[in-house]
């Protein structure tokens, strides 16, 4: 089996010592659908949740989903309908038995969400409004607000926590380090609360598990959708803590970003598919409808085929993106399903109603992370991870599109079932003999650009040496302070070099992973996962074989 090998990552960051101290039964790592999910099922189940995140409670990528959340809620639809859909976009890498559970487990967990509180769209006879995204066959996408259902999914459940005291929650705080009991289990965590200093913020929690929902690793590319506080730290803290990371170089390029011009850096505004679902389709710059005779579904084919031929368009051309039409839609839907990318176009100088939109590929959504098992269980003792910063197995090469909301709801779901009757006692951190680093945060740039002009949407043998040799060299430069920064950079760091490694590694193209130079899939040799652990300052890159995972059961 292929392995590898990639040197100088620290096994915990440079921090002061923790000077404070805390406790509770459960640590959830993050404030999104994911985390505040699972806080809500395990409040009536242990004496004390404490939920900590990065930001506010609604800072997170949840409320930027603008799409929806897919689940078989119409009465034509079924859940064997929605596997097969899942199956045929994850391009032969999902585990079978995960995305069974996730399509059928999925309507009732959506039901709950609404008894929650959350305020769906309907349509004029008073049923559910469900619409139709890339890779579906049927309309099974649940939207509120038209383009605002993250923000009202967050909106309905931190509502609920609010009205929990059994859940404690620190805000403004990063999850530094997993502490390790001597078993090799959990038995803390530390955190830096913002806005207290570097030394006098940094304190610890004992717990007896704690549940990472901290989101994906966006931020490793330059031009990106996601938030800024999508760091990567969770699956950072999880790699260093001794768990496995499954499947990194598949890597969502989501294929309608808004282009904003050639020095535009950062979270980029993101068109939902959810409009080329409503009937807008892409164009070049001579007015051509590409993805006619490109795949069956055309212009909602899986999101990685749309971003493959964008870009190649992109490439034929010359041109720095492509040109998404939506004008015939009129403004009356525009205002009613997306007023979200309606304002935000517009501040951009753009009216989608009567102009063209300016797209191209960005980084979006991360399908692999924290290996789980179907109760996500990681590979350390009392550790648990779901959503974006899991790699459950639902969504394989590449994301059927807004399979990730459902994906935290319902995983969540099942880690609360679970994690109650396996607490392990409260042990003692044991001494750390890891060793610790910190990359300078002035290289963050550096590292961002590297990424995307090397491991994007295109890969290359050699652009991915280039690659994996620069974040050695970065991985080997030492701080001058310790600051969130920092921190944060060397979770990047260490998060892009696991990516770039397993990316020269699977030397094919499957789903979201293409590769220039095998440019076809090889279940011969690929059919598998790509597993990262870290052991003292090494990331091991070792491939796992198994069936591929196509079609129905």
């Amino acid at each position: 089996m292929p392995t590898a090998a990639v040197r100088r990552v620290p096994g915990r960051l440079l921090a002061p010592e923790p000077g404070w101290t805390t406790t509770a039964d459960v640590v959830v790592v993050g404030s999104g659908i994911a985390g505040l999910t699972a806080a809500l099922r395990l409040r009536d189940q242990v004496d004390k949740v404490l939920v900590v995140t990065k930001d506010v409670l609604a800072a997170g990528s949840t409320q930027w989903a603008q799409g929806g959340i897919a689940a078989a809620l119409g009465p034509e639809d079924t859940p064997e309908e929605h596997e097969v859909d899942t199956l045929v976009a994850g391009a032969g890498a999902c585990d079978r038995d995960a995305v069974h559970v996730l399509v059928n487990e999925g309507p009732e967990a959506v039901r709950e969400l609404i008894a929650l509180g959350t305020k769906f769209d309907h349509d004029p006879d008073g049923e559910l409004s469900l619409t139709r995204e890339g890779g579906h066959h049927r309309d099974r996408i649940a939207h509120a607000g038209g383009d605002a259902t993250g923000a009202e999914i967050q909106r309905a459940l931190i509502a609920a926590v609010e009205q929990a005291p059994e859940i404690e929650v620190i805000q403004h705080a990063l999850a530094v380090d997993l502490l390790l009991a001597e078993d090799g289990g959990i038995a803390g965590v530390t955190l830096h609360v913002m806005g207290e200093g570097q030394r006098d913020g940094v304190g610890a929690v004992l717990c007896r598990a704690v549940v990472l929902a901290s989101g994906g690793l966006g931020q490793v590319f330059s031009q990106t959708t996601n938030p800024a506080v999508s760091t990567g730290d969770g699956m950072a803290v999880a790699l260093r803590a001794g768990a496995a990371l499954r499947d990194l170089e598949f890597v969502q390029f989501h294929p309608t970003v808004m282009y904003l011009g050639p020095d535009s850096r950062g979270q980029q505004p993101l068109i939902s598919e959810a409009v080329r679902g409503e009937g807008a389709f892409l164009v070049d710059f001579e007015g051509n409808r590409f993805m006619q005779g490109v795949h069956e579904l055309a212009d909602l084919a899986p999101r990685d085929v749309v971003a493959k031929a964008i870009t190649r368009r992109m490439l034929e051309t010359g041109r720095a993106h492509m040109w998404l039409d939506g004008r015939h839609l009129g403004a009356e839907v525009w205002e009613r399903r997306f007023p979200t990318i309606l304002a935000t176009t517009r501040s951009h100088g753009i009216d989608p109603v009567t102009e063209l939109i300016p797209v191209s590929p960005a980084c979006h959504y991360a399908s692999g992370g924290v290996r789980t098992d179907l109760w996500g269980r990681c590979t350390v003792p009392g550790l648990y991870a779901t959503g974006e910063v899991a790699c459950s197995g639902v969504h394989g090469a590449n994301r059927l599109a807004s399979n990730s909301l459902l994906e935290g709801l319902v995983f969540s779901r099942r880690i609360a079932e679970v994690l109650p009757r396996e607490l392990r006692p409260q042990q003692p951190p044991a001494p750390d003999r890891r060793v610790p680093g910190l990359v300078p945060g002035g290289v963050r740039r550096e590292l961002q650009e590297l990424m995307t002009s090397r491991v994007g949407v295109l890969r290359h043998a050699d652009g991915l040496a280039d690659a994996v040799g620069l974040l050695d060299k970065l991985a080997g430069l030492e701080a001058d302070v310790v600051d969130q920064d920092s921190w944060e950079t060397t979770n990047l760091v260490t998060l892009a070099t696991a990516l770039a490694g397993a990316a020269a590694l699977r030397e094919e193209t499957r789903g979201s992973h293409w590769r220039e130079d095998f440019p076809e899939r090889d279940d011969a040799r690929f059919a598998g996962h790509v597993d990262a652990t870290a052991t003292g300052a090494t990331i091991g890159l070792d491939f796992v074989a198994a069936p591929a995972t196509d079609g129905a059961r």
